[in-house]
């Protein structure tokens, strides 16, 4: 009977030695599809022979201890040789995963111990924010509205403004499963516009080392347009220069159009004038035969005037009789003069030659 209890124990500690002895890490693995996914198994263990790699049941890979990894007829699964001395050490690796490689993934010493491990795939899909960039008033509500299509499991969606994240109930999320077992998300979020801000939204499965995000900027207009002041102020000082400057322009206009007016009906009266003077005058030169002033000026009077003039000239040029002296006084008997009535004849004579007509 004690043997029978002393075998039962060597045996347990020879199980419990084999076990040491194999090792396959990790134990569970999960990745996004098309991504690598590494297994390593270890045994020290000096009696192997033969590690064999099997995928959901199906052997993928033969490795031997004497020739090494054996050829393979899925180019996508190799192995990498990573021995010590005391450990032997080989890494199964899958370039790129399918799903069909989901599933239980197994090192087997054969004839010695083998371990399984699990291997989970997960699909990542798109991000995507509607509408693009947005341009809101200072105040207004404004909808943002993300979709993530093609996920696998269901991922986790959220918003963030300006890097801070939004609560969950600030926004609503609708789920849709295709026949391929692929989840299509939606989330509608809606805010008030107070500054200009980045707009994220990101999805994400377990296996994504980070988020996938769509960014999206808000522009508030009255932030950028009034630089801190009042909106409406700025806009009733801007209104009220643009008219005063308008009304200065009108002004403008309408002084250079009266001074323009004026100098014009003053060149006309003055060319009137002109011409009035020189008609008037030539009239009184020819009624007078010249003998009038021609440096009078007849400017100021009217019409009636100069041809009053004009008539007054001729009728005292009608009165008027010219008497002509003779110049020199002759006489048949120059004895009958005496030197005194020759003088005198000489300065009567004189005189005579001086009188002019009146």
């Amino acid at each position: 009977m004690d043997g029978f209890v002393l075998l039962g124990l060597v045996l347990s500690y020879m199980t419990q030695a084999l076990a040491a002895q194999m090792e396959l890490l990790p134990e569970t693995l999960t990745v996004v599809r098309g991504e690598e996914a590494r297994f390593t198994c270890s045994t020290s263990h000096p009696r192997w022979t033969v590690m064999v790699w099997l995928l959901n049941g199906s052997s993928v890979l033969t490795i031997s201890r004497e020739h090494g990894m054996l050829p393979s007829i899925n180019p996508n699964v190799t192995a990498e040789d990573h021995s010590t001395p005391q450990t032997t050490r080989w890494v199964l690796v899958l370039r790129r995963t399918e799903r069909h490689q989901q599933g239980p993934v197994t090192c087997d010493l054969q004839n010695i111990q083998r371990k399984t491990a699990s291997l989970f795939m997960q699909e990542k899909g798109s991000v995507k924010v509607f509408g693009g960039d947005r341009v809101a008033l200072k105040g207004q509500r404004v909808l943002f509205e993300c979709q993530a299509a093609g996920w696998h499991p269901q991922p986790s969606m959220g918003w963030l403004v300006n890097g801070k994240e939004v609560g969950e109930g600030e926004y609503n999320v609708s789920i849709e499963v295709s026949g391929e077992n692929l989840f299509t998300v939606t989330s509608n979020l809606s805010i008030q516009a107070a500054v200009s801000s980045l707009v994220d939204c990101q999805a994400s499965v377990s296996a994504l080392p980070k988020p996938l995000m769509s960014r999206i900027h808000l522009t508030v207009v009255s932030e950028v347009v009034q630089q801190g002041d009042d909106y409406s102020i700025l806009l009733a000082v801007t209104a009220t220069l643009s008219t005063l400057f308008l009304l200065l322009l009108i002004s403008i206009f309408l002084v250079l159009c009266y001074r323009g007016r004026m100098q014009a009906s003053t060149s006309q009266r003055d060319a009137i004038r002109f011409d009035q003077s020189v008609s008037g005058r030539s009239s009184v030169a020819e009624a007078t035969g010249g003998r009038i002033n021609l440096g009078y000026s007849a400017e100021g009077l009217t019409d009636v005037g100069h041809n009053d003039l004009i008539k007054e000239t001729h009728r005292q040029m009608d009165s008027v009789s010219i008497h002509k002296v003779p110049d020199v006084v002759s006489s048949s008997n120059p004895s009958l003069h005496s030197p005194a009535q020759m003088e005198l004849g000489e300065e009567s004579s004189k005189t005579f030659r001086r009188v002019t007509t009146v």
